[in-house]
């Protein structure tokens, strides 16, 4: 019994963190994102830099709301594209995007249902995910109301 009882204290103690991120910070979410300056920049419609960074991967200016794999001419992986073709409604929300910078591969595999997807992007981000997710709902004026 008491084994029982501390099993269930300990599940629900590892579980806070999760629970505890789930609302991010923008403004901590803001340093965060310079993890992914690397890959990503984020420029605004009039092409004014919000965040200079790299073009390997998608410019994130509006990406809350935006569905998945949407911008034209850019040269998405092969498993984000089977998992927009799997989900051709989907859009990107704060949660999407926490689940999806956690582990690219296992979310292409998730929403495409193809367990040999693989995400072009290989960056896991293994803290602050919820930060990070806040901070580009906050340059997504389109985003829809929480």
């Amino acid at each position: 019994m008491k084994l029982a009882i501390v099993g269930a204290l300990l599940g629900a103690t590892l579980a806070i963190p999760a629970v505890a991120q789930e609302a991010g910070d923008a403004a901590a979410g803001e340093g965060e994102f310079r993890k992914c300056r690397a890959c990503h920049m984020i420029q605004d419609d009039s092409g004014t830099d919000i965040v200079k960074g790299g073009a390997t991967g998608p410019n994130l200016w509006n990406i809350v709301g935006a569905p998945i794999a949407h911008m034209e001419g850019f040269n998405y992986g092969d498993g984000l594209l089977a998992a927009k073709e799997a989900n051709p409604d989907m859009v990107w929300t704060e949660e999407e995007l926490v689940a999806y910078v956690t582990d690219p591969t296992a979310w292409v595999k998730e929403k495409s249902g193809d367990d040999s997807a693989r995400s072009k992007m290989t960056f896991k981000l293994n803290r602050n995910q919820a930060d990070v997710a806040a901070y580009l709902a906050s340059v997504s004026p389109d985003a829809p109301a929480e």
